[in-house]
């Protein structure tokens, strides 16, 4: 988490990685999140990202931010910094 505003908010920037899931019986596989790791800068999260989507088993990752309110304690919807490979479509998110 990063830049606290004298308005009380927070911005969190986030790379989320993705692995296939394992379909079930009759059921189709989807994804699944494997790893969210928070940083200090965007620029930390996208190369984050960059890194872990060359692994072997990620498929997809984000970089993205959201802003907290401090005193309500609400978040933001994303605002995606990165998207790479196979990733959740936005309103799923």
């Amino acid at each position: 988490m990063t830049d606290a505003t004298d308005s009380g908010t927070k911005v969190h920037y986030i790379c989320q990685t993705y692995i296939a899931k394992k379909a079930a019986r009759g059921v189709r596989g989807g994804l699944q999140i494997d790893k969210e790791l928070q940083y200090s800068t965007a620029a930390e999260a996208q190369n984050r990202a960059e890194r872990e989507y060359k692994a072997e088993n990620c498929i997809g990752a984000d970089a993205y931010m959201v802003t907290e309110d401090s005193n309500s304690g609400e978040v933001s919807d994303p605002t995606f910094l990165l998207r790479l490979g196979t990733t959740p479509e936005d309103d799923g998110f």
